[in-house]
């Protein structure tokens, strides 16, 4: 199975905010959105962690 389980990190405070799937052979670079992060209380720049 390709996909694989990933943790999405707030970039701002460190917080582990989001876990999601992703599929490795299509998307082999990491992930990088804009989610909403209950710490600072605003949209954040999120990144992939391994």
């Amino acid at each position: 199975m390709p996909r694989d389980l990933i943790k999405l990190v707030c970039t701002s405070c460190g917080e582990e905010n989001y876990h999601t799937t992703k599929n490795k052979k299509t998307h082999p670079d990491k992930v990088e959105l804009e989610k909403y992060c209950s710490r600072e209380r605003k949209y954040t720049l999120h990144k992939e962690k391994k």
